[in-house]
């Protein structure tokens, strides 16, 4: 059957190689308009260099990188690429991780995904549980072929929203070795349940495919997007506690930018949509590799972490760390959700981070 199914795929292909026709495909990247200085929302290292860089995701799309590369680093490297927060940009949260991470001896990149920050894609604001899992494919790619690089040591850290895409992209692609999240958010689950399952109904996902098909006809008639608007500013007096959290990292100067989604207008108001009815940890159990999930105790988003440990091992943990066979969750006492995004409460891991990579990665 197997066979059958190659012959059916590949026919086309078949026929032209037999005739000697293969064609090639244009393969040129994009350019890009890259800032050129130093505007992180964090600290250049002394420790490490930096640079940008540009690769290609399979739908064509160019993605631009900040790489950091230890100045003490000989031979090849084992690599890791970083990604999120949903709506942020390297210059944020990725960045201080994917620089951290060099300056304890991995060849690092913090990439923005498709449609967002200094990356190509268009329409800009929009976000696909397909694609975005393929921008984490996409930097293995680069990172494989690079001369300073291990292509067997590589391994990924998604944070926040891109930590249900890194999940996924463990599952589908063996070249990862070793997977870290951070305060992780699955992305499908909360589009199409509501926080804590508060939207979990047949009818309450209709509503929502209704008003989103209804935008969809409303964008297509102005011949623009409308924006659901970054995190709320002004703040209301009484804002749940994770919207004042949010606030204090994206519109102050912890870690407000200005090519940040979340610090400014926001995603398309359409741009989620596909995360309704794709699941983005479906096949979580058959992740052979080793993969660590971090998350604050105190922050809204544990649940997520959870969910996907329980996804993963098969075992249901509430508010305490937990490890089965080489899967661990790990519950920081006392953190929020935005602690893991800067090292401003001091409550980032790093040194558990560093040894998982070092005992996986080699």
């Amino acid at each position: 059957m197997k066979n059958l199914i190659l012959t059916a795929v590949f026919a086309c292909g078949l026929l032209s190689s037999c005739n000697n026709q293969i064609k090639t495909e244009n393969t040129m990247e994009q350019t890009l308009t890259l800032t050129q200085e130093w505007d992180k929302t964090f600290a250049k290292s002394e420790k490490v260099s930096h640079k940008k860089v540009t690769f290609r995701n399979r739908y064509g799309i160019t993605l631009a990188a900040d790489m950091y590369t230890p100045l003490t680093a000989n031979g090849k490297l084992p690599a890791i690429a970083v990604s999120g927060p949903f709506g942020a940009v390297k210059e944020q949260t990725s960045g201080i991780y994917a620089q951290t991470m060099a300056e304890r001896g991995f060849l690092t990149i913090a990439f923005d995904p498709s449609f967002t920050g200094e990356s190509g894609g268009e329409p800009r604001r929009m976000a696909s549980p397909d694609i975005n899992t393929e921008d984490f494919l996409a930097a293995v790619d680069f990172l494989s072929v690079q001369d300073n690089v291990d292509p067997e040591k590589i391994g990924i850290i998604g944070i926040c929203g891109w930590g249900g895409m890194a999940i996924n992209a463990a599952a589908i692609d063996p070249r990862i070795k070793a997977t870290v999240t951070s305060t992780m958010y699955d992305m499908s689950k909360v589009t199409a349940e509501g926080y804590f399952g508060s939207e979990d109904t047949p009818a309450q996902r209709m509503a929502k495919r209704r008003d989103i098909a209804a935008q969809r006809t409303e964008d297509y008639r102005s011949g623009s997007y409308k924006r659901a608007g970054g995190v709320v500013d002004p703040l209301p007096e009484d804002a749940p506690f994770f919207v004042k959290d949010y606030y204090d990292y994206y519109k102050t100067p912890r870690g407000y930018h200005k090519r940040s989604g979340n610090s400014n207008d926001g995603w398309n108001v359409i741009g989620c949509q596909s995360f309704l009815n794709q699941k983005l940890l479906c096949y979580a159990s058959e992740i052979e590799s080793p993969v660590l999930l971090i998350h604050g105790e105190k922050a809204h988003s544990r649940y997520f972490s959870e969910y996907a440990f329980a996804q993963m091992t098969g075992k249901q943990v509430e508010n305490q760390s937990a490890k089965e066979g080489n899967k661990e969750l790990l519950i920081i006492p006392g953190a929020v959700h935005t602690d893991l995004y800067d090292n401003k409460a001091g409550v980032i891991p790093y040194d558990k981070i560093e040894a998982f990579f070092i005992e996986n990665l080699k």
